[in-house]
């Protein structure tokens, strides 16, 4: 023994070693354990949104509730490092696409209004971003469905990408937040699971804040602060910014404080 500690073994040190590498081994395991429960529960459906399970399988790539990832983040600090892109006084910068339902200005906020037999219509920024931190409030002055698009682009007469959804109220299941794919697929990200309770119950009939973080191949929502989606994708790296005004036979929307911070 005591030879060899003149040749430098410590067994006082090697026997801690291993006492810390079973402590790392087991919170290794437990780590795991705690891992493999969200998965399980992330793919769990609401029983009260399972018929959209159903009606969504028509789709040509039907979203799978095993595969939704959650997210669990704090909304992102909003008060620093922000750049307005609405400047309150007029739509400079901004430019309308698709069909003819109105956009103007008042008291500082983009006022939507459906025209009877008009196309959805959006509003969109001239410009285009990639990696961002994207906010703006919301509110419904006559319920009608809408949404923002982020990282899109125009064809033709239409706009194609995907959608920080704003349904409205008529509807009730509770999606907003959820990410749309508009004229590229249909629902990209549903706020169906029991993990989006919160998220489903978070709009309310007055200013609601959309909160969009997109890096990389990464797109995470919040709505009024609540957690929503976490979508991964490869498809949508760059692109517009754009407010809907969906067709339908009535509807009138706000937007105000639209910011975005580059990443």
């Amino acid at each position: 023994m005591f030879k060899n500690q003149e040749k430098g073994v410590n067994f006082s040190s090697c026997l801690e070693m291993l006492t810390e590498g079973m402590i790392m081994k087991k919170r290794c395991g437990i780590l795991m354990g705690l891992l493999l429960a969200t998965v399980v529960f992330a793919g769990t459906v609401s029983d009260s949104q399972q018929k959209y399970v159903k009606q969504y399988k028509k789709q040509k790539n039907p979203p799978k509730p095993s595969k939704q990832l959650v997210n669990t983040d704090k909304e992102p600090n909003l008060k620093s490092g922000f750049k307005s892109i609405f400047n309150g006084k007029d739509l400079k910068g901004w430019v309308s696409e698709g069909g003819h339902c109105t956009f103007e200005v008042k008291d500082g906020a983009i006022v939507g209004t459906v025209v009877k037999g008009s196309k959805s219509t959006f509003l969109c920024t001239e410009k285009s971003y990639s990696d961002f931190i994207f906010t703006c409030e919301m509110k419904w002055i006559v319920d009608g469905n809408s949404g923002v698009q982020f990282r899109s682009r125009v064809k033709g007469k239409k706009v194609v990408g995907p959608q920080f959804e704003m349904e409205g109220f008529k509807r009730g299941r509770g999606w907003s937040g959820g990410i749309y794919g508009q004229d590229c697929g249909g629902w990209y990200y549903p706020l169906w699971l029991k993990k989006h309770k919160k998220a489903r119950a978070a709009l309310v009939k007055d200013w609601n804040r959309v909160t969009i973080y997109a890096k990389g191949d990464v797109v995470k929502t919040w709505i009024n602060g609540v957690p929503a989606a976490h979508w991964v994708s490869k498809d949508f790296k760059k692109g517009i910014f754009g407010l809907q005004v969906h067709q339908g036979k009535e509807g009138k929307l706000l937007w105000r404080n639209i910011k975005i911070k580059k990443l």
